[in-house]
């Protein structure tokens, strides 16, 4: 008989609000593909049970005490593979952008929580980054801004227009199933597409191509 608690995704609660960490724990303990395995209060203390209870997702308030983007970032500095999937009030373009800058996963708002966090959750530990929808918009709104003023890259001569597809769908919030239907593709297909272009621009994870993605250009002011 299997034991499906080993395919669990572990998660890790960081927020200063006891109720709240409450609240996130009864919702996931309810899911079949999901364990709370500890709760932290404060930036410094969710740094320190990531390192030692080596979750897969950690769930952090941004806004919690000795938290914010250094949590992120340390936790990321770890190197043990723990995706940061951010829950907070704020839904302003100066914190989206510094969360996935950070090395950050994901993005939920606490009054979207009850519809989105499970989703992003999933998402999230597929190794694809979560975004909403409006805060899609926001950070789009924020690299198309930055491009103005000369922030733009040049990818043209770098990935094919095969791959500049995928990295673009990417970037919009697709996952490798959402874009094989739009290309007429299949996931795997997708998968390799995306795997080749990270190569050829030199990065590492799914984050990075979404942040080199919006960088380079590849989406219109009308999809912001």
């Amino acid at each position: 008989m299997t034991d499906t608690r080993t395919t669990r995704t572990r998660i890790l609660l960081a927020d200063d609000h006891g109720v709240v960490r409450a609240g996130l724990r009864a919702l996931l303990e309810a899911q079949a593909d999901m364990t709370v395995i500890g709760e932290a209060e404060d930036g410094r203390e969710a740094v320190n049970l990531a390192s030692e209870l080596r979750p897969n997702i950690v769930i952090a308030d941004l806004s919690m005490p000795h938290g914010g983007m250094t949590t992120i970032s340390e936790i990321t500095a770890l190197g043990l593979g723990i995706r940061v999937l951010v829950l907070t009030v704020h839904a302003e373009e100066r914190y989206l952008l510094p969360v996935l800058e950070a090395g950050g996963s994901g993005y939920v708002r606490k009054s979207s929580a009850h519809t989105d966090l499970l989703d992003a959750i999933r998402t999230v530990s597929r190794g694809e980054v979560f975004l909403d929808p409006a805060a899609t918009k926001t950070l789009l709104r924020g690299y198309l801004g930055r491009m103005r003023t000369g922030d733009e890259l040049d990818i043209g001569e770098v990935l094919s227009d095969r791959e500049r597809e995928v990295v673009k769908l990417t970037a919009e919030g697709y996952t490798a199933q959402q874009g094989a239907e739009l290309l007429s593709l299949s996931p795997k297909t997708i998968e390799t597409y995306r795997h080749r272009a990270m190569q050829k621009l030199g990065l590492t994870n799914r984050a990075e191509l979404v942040r080199y993605a919006l960088r380079a250009g590849l989406l219109s002011e009308e999809q912001a």
